[in-house]
């Protein structure tokens, strides 16, 4: 197959570009070309630049690459293994699809500690990647979101109890699949690597559903983990002040995360990058100037300083909510000691995408890729 691409280095960059034809995709710079050399064999590398965009049956892809079925069979497997392909039963056949690297084998890559390959240096690398221009912005920029806030149950106003739908609960999701797995938070796992880790959990915390859940299972990404377990989670993250971030589609969401404004990518892109990376919930914050002291402690626990303190006619202190900015997690309201923060419902109400083929046909739309 070597007469198919000239050099090594024309199947990296061949692998660079289909990556990037993705709904999603991945900008083609340097720093990504020395990511794919430290993950994919050569090999692996040349097959994945064959893949199309669509899942499909190994006999199919191996008329493609041209690499006989037995042959092709161990190579995927092994991409699988690493979590660079995705191995998907469908019926009577399994379908294959080159994973992203968002959602993807970023987050597969982190997800379990490995001896394989150089972790701090891979950390190092994707740290930089994310910070380069455009990348963020190609990841959540668009105006079809990856992911969606969920906001913390508990302080829905009984008022709109009854308005607010199963997709909006964490809780009713997890309900819903009926159970699913944890993982290793990917994120913080890098963090700790560039010795920038914060003090919120890092094992057994993030969250998969359906099909997703059981993918990662039995690629040893993650444990198996019942409703009761999950809801245990959701529990303990929220009395930790992390933010719930979920599948932004209303048909079988694959992951809830929790996290932290310090090591998340996806809320660094609003810290760091100023990228609406994330569709708000359908609740904000509003203050009750009668019942706040003033302390801060709002906007202390805010991930994405979307609160910032502000005299007002008498000379005290009381939050302000940045409405552009507030992704309305209630991680503020929940914080509060006199309950100044409450909950309220927004005037205009978020509906993700049906399915996750409707989530990604948007965004490939949105890109001009469909």
């Amino acid at each position: 197959m070597g007469h198919l691409i000239n050099s090594k280095e024309e199947v990296y960059r061949a692998l660079a570009e289909r990556l990037n034809k993705n709904p999603v995709g991945t900008p083609v710079n340097d720093i990504l070309m020395e990511i794919l050399h430290r993950l994919y064999t050569e090999t692996e590398a040349l097959v994945g630049s064959k893949f199309p965009l669509l899942p499909l049956p190994l006999d199919k892809i191996s008329g493609i690459t041209g690499i006989g079925r037995d042959e092709l069979k161990k190579i995927l497997d092994d991409m699988a293994n690493k979590g660079l392909v995705l191995d998907l039963p469908r019926r009577d056949d399994t379908y294959y699809m080159l994973a992203p690297m968002v959602v993807g084998f970023f987050e597969y890559t982190f997800m379990r500690v490995r001896e394989d390959i150089n972790m701090k240096e891979l950390a190092d690398l994707f740290e930089r990647y994310f910070k380069e221009d455009g990348v963020r912005e190609e990841f959540f920029g668009g105006d079809t979101k990856m992911f969606k806030t969920l906001v913390y149950e508990s302080l829905i106003p009984a008022a709109v109890e009854t308005e607010v739908l199963s997709y909006e609960r964490a809780s009713e999701i997890i309900r819903e699949a009926g159970g699913g797995a944890l993982g290793m938070c990917s994120c913080r796992h890098k963090a700790g690597h560039l010795g920038k880790a914060c003090d919120a959990p890092v094992e057994d915390v993030c969250t998969s559903l359906g099909n997703a859940a059981r993918w990662l299972v039995s690629r040893g990404l993650a444990k198996p983990a019942g409703v009761d377990d999950l809801l245990r989670v959701l529990d303990r993250t929220e009395k930790l002040g992390l933010v719930h971030l979920g599948d932004n589609v209303l048909k079988k969401p694959a992951y809830i995360c929790h996290c932290c404004g310090c090591c998340c990518g996806v809320l660094r892109a609003i810290n760091e990058g100023g990228v609406a990376s994330v569709h708000p919930s359908n609740f904000i914050p509003e203050v009750n100037p009668e019942e706040c002291s003033g302390c801060g402690t709002c906007s202390e626990n805010c991930h994405i300083h979307a609160i910032e303190m502000n005299m007002d006619g008498n000379g005290n202190e009381i939050p302000a909510v940045k409405k552009d900015i507030c992704i309305g997690c209630g991680a503020c309201a929940s914080a509060c000691p006199t309950g100044a923060l409450a909950m309220s419902r927004r005037s205009v109400i978020h509906v993700p995408p049906e399915t996750k083929q409707e989530q990604f046909l948007r965004i490939a739309r949105e890109k001009g890729r469909a």
